[in-house]
This record gives C-alpha cells, sequence and structure tokens, in this order.
C-alpha cells in the first residue's frame, strides 16, 4: 500500500499484519523535490493481466499472470502534476514514477526511491562496476560499508523471508541505476548512470523491483520479464531463435579464433555431442567464416561471431551485421558496452531493433544485467554481467570462489540468462571440485550454454561428455529443491519427462539431502555424477529413488544428475551425422563488365546475399546474381546457397563472385584472399604479424627498411589471392621482419599451383626483390616454411600487381 503523510510517500508491503518492505518514494525533476509539498488527487485500481511465451529462460512454457496495479497521482505545489505507478504480483511488487502532463522536455535530476535496510539482517551483493563483474559475498547488513553497490541485491528479513531489489524495463528514453547503501542511515536508494537524463511526458523511470518470498518463490520468480513490455511486433515469429549448447574455443585455446581448423575440429566434436552452437571469438576473418558456417551447418550447427560494441556503433558500422547474416551466421556475441549511460541504452536500442530485423541471436558481453528484454526482444539469448570463468584466462591467480558460485542462483540469474561459461575442468587454480563444476551447467541458465573448456578436455571425461550430450537446448520449467545462498543451490529443471539437476556448494564436505517432493510423488530412476572421495576424480552411480535423493558431495563441491520416471529411458542424446550440403556451380567466378554472374544451384535451394547485392530467380536452380556499381575492383561478394537441413537448420553452401582488376597498378594487400593458413593469428595486412590477436603487428621493418603496405605472416603460412584475369606481373620484396631475430624461412609463390618463385631468407638480410611474370594466372598463392626452431615473422613487402591494359580493354569490349 502507498501511505503519504508529513514524511513523504511511502510504500509499504506487509504480509500477516507485519511490515516486510519499506521504501520511501520520490524524484526530483528540474531541481524541484517532488516527494515533498505534494498532496495526492486522485488514484485508481486496474489489473493488469498478460501472457508471457518465452522462448529461452527457467522456463520457455506460455503463461499468465495478472497483477494489481494502483495508479496514485499528486499534484505538486508548483502545480506540476506526477504519478506514482504501483504493481503488486504474487511475487512482489514495482515501483515507477510518470509525468502526465509534462510540457515539452524536462530534466530527470535525481530518484529519491530509498528501501529502509532496518528490518534485514543479512544481504548478497557486489560492490558495483559498470560491468558487473565483481565478486559476489554475503555480509551481515550490520557488517555493510557505505558504497555503490550493483543489482539485484537479496536481502533476508531475519527469518525465512526474502526481497531481491532490481529493475525492470528499460530502453534508450532512460538511465540505468545501481544501489547506494548509507550504512549509517541504514538506507539504499537508486542511483542513476547519469547525472541528469532528459524526460517527456509519460512514464519516466524504469520499474524498481522488489521480489518478495521465500527462496523458491524468489529463484524461480518471472517478475523482471513480466514487467518488461510485451514481445515487440518485430519478433512475434520468433521461431528462428534457438536456445541450445555452445562450443567455444577461445577460453582454452586463446589464439584459436583464427584457426580455420581449429573451429573444425570444436564443430566435430559439437555433433558427436549433440550441441546446436559454435561461437567464434575475437580473431576470425572474414576470408574462412563462409566455409565455417558451412560446415558447421551439415551437422545443423549455427556459428556465432564476436564482435566489440563500437565496430556496430552507428548506421554504416551497423550494416556489417547484414553482411554477416548474408554468410549464414546466426547470432553475435557483442563486448565491452561497460555503461549504463542513457546513450548507451540507445545503442542498445538500435542492435536490438537490427538484430531483429536481420534474425540474429544476441549474447551481450561487458554488459548491463537483465531487464525484461528476453521478453520484448526474445533473441537476446544471453548476457554476461557475471564474473566468469573468464578470469581465470585474465586473473589465474584469482580463482573464482564457491561462494561466489552459490550466491549467484539466487541472485544474478534470476533477472535472466547469465554467460558464466561453465566447467572449466582445466581452469589453472581452480578451488571448486569437478562435481562442482558440473553442477553449474544445470544450476546456471543461459539461453546458449557456452561451455568453457576444451571439447578435448571433456571428451576425455566420459561422465561429463555423457552429461553435456544429454542437456537439453531448453527448459520446460525450474524447480529450487534446497539451499541458501551462504551454503549451496541445489536445482531442478524439466525437459519433457525428466528432470535433471544441478548442486554447487561451497564449505565442508558433507551430504546434502535434496527433498525431490517439488517434482511430483512418485518412483525415478536416478544417475548421479559427483566427486569420488577414494579417486579424486568424478563418479557416476545409477539407483532407484523416492522421497530424498542424499548425495555426499566433496569440498566446495557438487554434483549433476539426472531423473527419469521408471521405465523411461535416462540417456537419449545421439551424435549428430553429416549431411550433403546444396550444390553450387561455379563455386568462384567473375563478374562480367556489367557486374553479372550465372549459378546453378540445386532446385530446392534459395540465395541469399550480400548488402546491394540482387539474385534473380530463372527457375529449375539458375539464378543471376548481380552486384552493386560500388563494388570496387578484385572485391568479391558471397553467395549463399540455402536449404532446410536437420535440426531445423539451413544447411548451406557458398559462391564467390569477384569483380575482375583493370586498374594498372594495385597493391596485393586490398585484395581479398579466398583463404589462409598462418602459426600465429590471422594474416595481418599492411603491417607484421605481431602474434595471435588481430592487428597487433607494427609497420614492417626488414633489416631497418620500413614498408608502408603488404602481408605479415607467421611461418608456417599460405594465402591466396585471385588476381586473374588481366594481371601482367607481380612485384614485391619479401624478407623476415625485425620482430624474430634470429629466424630463418622460406618463401614461395605459386600461380595456379606452379612454384613461380622461391627464396630462403634470413632474419637481418635485406628483403628478396622480385619481379614475376604472372600472365595467365588466376589463382596466386603466397606460402612459407619455417626453418628455424622457432617461427619466422615473414613480411611481403610492397607487394603489387601490374595489369596488362591492352588485355582489360579487349577483354572489356569482348563483353
Amino acid at each position: 500500500m502507498l501511505r503519504s503523510s508529513g514524511a513523504g510517500i511511502h510504500l509499504v508491503v506487509e504480509s500477516d499484519a507485519a511490515e516486510i518492505l519499506r521504501v520511501r518514494l520520490g524524484v526530483t525533476i528540474g531541481n524541484m523535490d517532488l516527494s515533498v509539498d505534494s498532496v495526492p488527487v486522485r488514484s485508481s485500481v486496474s489489473t493488469v493481466t498478460e501472457k508471457l511465451y518465452p522462448v529461452s529462460g527457467k522456463t520457455t512454457t506460455a503463461s499468465s499472470h495478472e497483477m494489481d496495479e494502483l495508479t496514485a497521482t499528486f499534484v505538486h505545489q508548483t502545480g506540476l502534476e506526477w504519478q506514482v505507478l504501483l504493481r503488486v504480483a504474487d511475487d512482489g511488487v514495482a515501483v515507477r514514477y510518470a509525468i502526465p502532463d509534462l510540457q515539452g522536455v524536462g530534466s530527470f535530476d535525481i530518484d529519491t526511491t530509498t528501501l529502509d535496510l532496518s528490518a534485514f539482517d543479512r544481504g548478497w551483493l557486489l560492490d558495483y562496476q559498470t560491468w558487473y563483474e565483481t565478486p559476489r559475498f554475503g555480509r551481515d547488513c550490520s557488517e555493510l560499508d557505505d558504497g555503490d553497490y550493483g543489482l539485484p541485491i537479496l536481502l533476508r528479513d531475519g527469518g525465512d523471508t526474502y526481497v531481491l531489489v532490481t529493475e525492470s524495463d528499460i530502453d534508450g528514453s532512460f538511465s540505468g541505476a545501481h544501489a547506494v547503501i548509507d550504512a549509517s542511515a541504514q538506507t539504499l536508494r537508486f542511483q542513476q548512470a547519469d547525472t541528469a537524463v532528459e524526460i517527456v511526458r509519460g512514464n519516466v523511470t524504469p520499474w524498481r523491483v522488489f521480489i518478495v518470498g521465500d527462496l523458491a518463490t524468489i529463484v524461480e520468480s518471472q517478475l523482471v520479464d513480466e514487467l518488461a513490455p510485451p514481445t515487440h511486433p518485430m519478433m512475434r515469429d520468433a521461431s528462428w531463435v534457438r536456445p541450445g549448447r555452445a562450443a567455444w574455443s577461445w577460453w582454452s585455446d586463446f589464439y584459436s579464433s583464427a584457426q580455420l581448423h581449429r573451429q573444425k575440429h570444436f564443430v566435430d566434436v559439437a555433433a558427436e555431442l549433440g550441441w546446436e552452437h559454435l561461437l567464434i571469438d575475437c580473431g576470425w576473418e572474414e576470408t574462412w567464416v563462409p566455409e565455417i558456417v558451412a560446415y558447421a551447418s551439415r551437422f545443423g550447427i549455427q556459428v556465432h561471431l564476436w564482435t566489440i560494441w563500437h565496430d556496430i556503433n552507428g548506421s554504416e558500422k551497423l550494416q556489417k551485421l547484414a553482411l554477416w547474416r548474408s554468410w549464414g551466421v546466426a547470432g553475435i556475441k557483442v563486448d565491452f558496452m561497460e555503461s549504463e549511460s542513457k546513450d548507451r541504452y540507445r545503442w542498445y536500442d538500435s542492435v536490438l531493433q537490427e538484430t531483429a530485423r536481420l534474425g540474429l541471436m544476441v549474447n551481450f558481453h561487458g554488459s548491463v544485467i537483465p531487464r525484461g528484454w528476453a521478453r520484448t526482444w526474445p533473441q537476446v539469448i544471453g548476457y554476461e554481467a557475471i564474473r566468469g570463468s573468464e578470469y581465470y584466462v585474465f586473473y589465474n591467480d584469482l580463482p573464482l570462489t564457491a561462494e561466489h558460485n552459490v550466491i549467484q542462483p539466487f541472485t544474478r540469474n534470476i533477472v535472466g540468462a547469465m554467460d558464466y561459461t561453465p566447467i572449466a575442468l582445466t581452469a589453472p587454480g581452480r578451488t571448486t571440485s569437478d562435481g562442482h563444476e558440473l553442477g553449474m551447467s544445470v544450476a546456471f541458465e543461459c539461453g546458449i550454454t557456452h561451455f568453457a573448456d576444451s571439447v578435448d578436455a571433456y571428451q576425455a571425461r566420459p561422465l561429463v561428455a555423457r552429461l553435456l550430450s544429454e542437456l537439453p537446448a531448453s527448459w520446460d520449467e525450474t524447480k529450487m529443491l534446497t539451499g541458501t545462498p551462504d551454503t549451496e543451490a541445489v536445482l531442478a529443471r524439466r525437459s519433457g519427462d525428466r528432470w535433471f539437476i544441478g548442486a554447487v556448494a561451497s564449505g565442508p564436505a558433507r551430504i546434502i539431502d535434496v527433498p525431490l517432493k517439488r517434482l511430483g510423488l512418485g518412483t525415478w530412476q536416478s544417475w548421479i555424477v559427483t566427486d569420488d572421495a577414494e579417486s579424486g576424480s568424478l563418479a557416476a552411480s545409477q539407483s532407484v529413488v523416492h522421497g530424498v535423493l542424499k548425495v555426499e558431495v566433496a569440498v566446495d563441491g557438487g554434483f549433476a544428475a539426472i531423473l527419469a520416471p521408471e521405465g523411461a529411458a535416462l540417456f537419449r542424446s545421439t551424435p549428430i551425422s553429416a549431411e550433403a550440403a546444396p550444390a553450387v556451380e561455379p563455386k568462384l567466378a567473375l563478374l562480367d563488365f556489367s557486374g553479372e554472374a550465372s549459378l546453378t544451384v540445386s532446385p530446392d535451394a534459395a540465395l541469399r546475399v550480400p548488402p546491394g547485392w540482387h539474385a534473380a530467380d530463372n527457375g529449375a536452380g539458375s539464378w543471376t546474381v548481380t552486384a552493386p556499381e560500388t563494388l570496387r575492383e578484385g572485391a568479391l561478394g558471397v553467395v549463399t546457397v540455402e536449404r532446410s537441413g536437420h535440426r531445423g537448420v539451413a544447411v548451406v553452401n557458398h559462391a564467390r563472385l569477384i569483380k575482375p582488376v583493370i586498374a594498372t597498378v594495385t597493391p596485393l594487400s586490398t585484395l581479398p584472399m579466398l583463404a589462409f593458413m598462418n602459426e600465429s593469428g590471422p594474416v595481418e595486412r599492411n603491417q607484421s604479424n605481431g602474434g595471435g590477436n588481430p592487428n597487433d603487428g607494427q609497420r614492417m621493418n626488414i633489416a631497418g627498411v620500413e614498408y608502408e603496405t603488404g602481408f605479415g605472416v607467421s611461418t608456417p603460412s599460405s594465402f591466396d589471392v585471385h588476381i586473374g584475369p588481366h594481371a601482367d606481373r607481380l612485384v614485391g620484396h619479401v624478407g623476415i621482419d625485425a620482430e624474430t631475430p634470429h629466424t630463418s624461412a622460406r618463401a614461395l609463390i605459386l600461380g595456379d599451383g606452379r612454384l613461380l618463385f622461391s627464396t630462403e631468407l634470413v632474419h637481418g638480410s635485406a628483403a628478396d626483390a622480385y619481379d614475376i611474370d604472372v600472365q595467365g594466372v588466376t589463382i596466386l598463392t603466397l606460402r612459407t616454411e619455417q626453418r628455424s626452431p622457432v617461427a619466422a615473422h615473414v613480411d611481403w613487402a610492397a607487394i603489387h600487381l601490374t595489369t596488362n591494359q591492352s588485355n582489360a580493354i579487349t577483354s572489356r569490349a569482348d563483353r
């Protein structure tokens, strides 16, 4: 209920006549504190009845929810009308503010909403940073320090009632907030990210959310999503959004995202485990992304690409998404937003709308916490906003603690998908047990769960591989079975007739009693994987259970289990076999001088072309593809041929269409590669190889001579460039870059597989010059071989083509 008096306006929540929650309400608009000198003038009550149609999350079962909404209108002494909107649900309350008659534009200065902490004895929090990756901890409220804390925050009233404090329904019209605690005053208030926010009439703040109940009520609540706007019209058909499990090589092999052969290996094992996705993190190269998309699609595996937020910031850069989608890419992982500002939320708005338009799933990293987008924009299948397994990569001297992990199901994961990237079995310095790591695969939820470790590490542990192959792509429902944020979290998630149980625990070895009553009456077959004290590894057991599951866990341990009805199969996964890709001929073709090319494809296939390109269906599998007039010489377009495949995923193939080079002189580094292999990271353009990261080289330097253009590679390496049909000569220099002393290598140039040039290179020697006849050559291959014990960084420097202009002119005239 709302209470208005000389002490201000308060929201008071009671249960059985006992006060659970007291919140002082108010805002400052245009330097006017509306919480004082305001009087109530009217109020109205309505019922809000809506439906949820979740695609991923704690449940993918459609449901209805009903909330009472109170709109209380106040008038400030200046005559400004403002409103408090209060929603009351079975599992909590939420409040927001509105200015219905604001004239023009105003300034929202301060949210004075303040929670009284005096009734609470313990809280579970994290120190605030804009990307929410500090450790979570539990602390008695009497010992809390003044300071900034991140949402969500869990509070206990001294008994069995808890309150989770968070937000819902934010877009680019406002900024996010964090909590500020005044320990001496025993208060928690909301601090918006921006000093002032420009507002217009209507709702001006997000919902301040207070989920109230016992721990099971808190954990299972969907209130954050229920308060968010309904599914956006652009996403009314979200059938293409596909939750599931993903292979991810970055954590276990930092530079593998630049290596096609490593990505293919992860696809192969993902297919054996029956997984749905592959994430290629930083370092991928557009040269071979279409190839891995096609390779993975044959197993029904979809490919997602990492990008940094500012690389898709603004309308021009955002067009990259359409290009990637044209290759058959299914989703993106966007990183390093690290801001709660209104401007950054406007960026989120643009990405959400464009990915919905294109049909791309989104995983936000370095991001804000979930605030209901999973309902409005169901293509959002993950957020980071968690100190997860990647911290073993950057801070292996600060292992993730079991205490930190146990708190997550009671705090962060309640509000939405959490891309912790679990099961880091080979993490250095890890203090959690293998059973604890395995338990996170069920206890933690994300729309697409990216498993941290190498697929080889999982295959080497048959029990782990078995569980990860059995995990379903999504959950029908979620129930908390037992635990507290200070001891253990045991969650059960159902898929069909099977329940999967995941437990993470902190503290000493012990037996955990897991009541099964909430899963329904009856007897269950069980398969339990937990730590084996004698062997120090994992062990599995099968038994028939009813009533209570008793599991022995190790120090900082945990377990995972599968329960199935008597007579039903416990294990159901099968490897995914490859299917044939659609045919396309030719796979590599030149555009004519009108910018057109003809393709013949499987009759049941369709074409997906890059932005600005057009495809005309001539029937019977014959297509005419037209490039935009602005396509530069030597550039290529990737045309995707696709047809329906198994597991509901299009199986694809690709053709590359190239605009011929007719310029007199063309730097080779301006032309696209058809394929490459490089020992360390990608082949670099116009810089030395540097290392495994993209764009980490310096100016090319051979024996003290610097070069502006060319390619930097690391032995062994090989890359192909299409140069025909008008190229005349290839001119350039090659040598070992100054960044790799005491090395040697061999450099070779091949034309259509025929050796044209070869030289031996030694660090410190001047670059070898060459001037090679390449008439009649279509594909040029530049290759290096290692001659020294360590890799040499070789520079193909100042390398360019000259064109036979008479041939080019004749060819143009003939067409």
